[in-house]
């Protein structure tokens, strides 16, 4: 019987540190680690891509332009994952998961996807689980809220509430 491994997912890596911070000179070794972590995680690394930012995008952490390469690179590699470096907040993954049309994920959500893969104990696999949820959290506000029948304001019932 042939056994035939299941396909690995195609990782870029994403690295936009401001401009005269420490992680700006020491990039190479940013993006070494984290290629090793998504290594460890079990997804490929096909594509690398860097932007020193004077300011960050409130909306996607890197420019335009930037964004517009990003997706370019995405579609030639076929990659199915796109690894930032720096910790992104709800908005800004959810708007470039919108815009690249694959999944996003930081450095911080590759850590804990590792733990929970290596955990053995139930006490450890209770803790990961605890850390994941947390992570999460604020990454689940306003996702199901096209489900409430009703918008509650100030003193009155909540979504769902009749």
């Amino acid at each position: 019987m042939i056994e035939v491994a299941p396909p690995r997912e195609r990782a870029i890596l994403v690295a936009a540190p401001r401009k005269g911070s420490t992680e700006a000179q020491q990039l190479e070794e940013h993006l070494e680690e984290l290629g090793r972590l998504v290594d460890t995680a079990g997804a490929e690394t096909v594509g690398r891509l860097t932007q020193q930012v004077a300011s960050v995008n409130a909306a996607t952490l890197i420019g335009e332009g930037k964004l517009e390469e990003l997706a370019k690179l995405c579609h030639e590699t076929r990659a199915t994952l796109v690894v930032f470096d720096e910790e992104l907040t709800p908005v800004q993954g959810q708007s470039l998961e919108e815009h690249l049309r694959v999944r996003v994920m930081d450095r911080a959500e590759i850590i804990l996807d590792i733990f929970a893969t290596r955990a053995r104990s139930h006490e450890a696999k209770l803790q990961v689980e605890l850390a994941q949820l947390q992570y999460l959290l604020p990454r689940l506000t306003r996702m199901w809220t096209h489900l409430s029948r009703t918008r509650g304001g100030i003193g009155l019932r909540g979504p769902g509430e009749t």
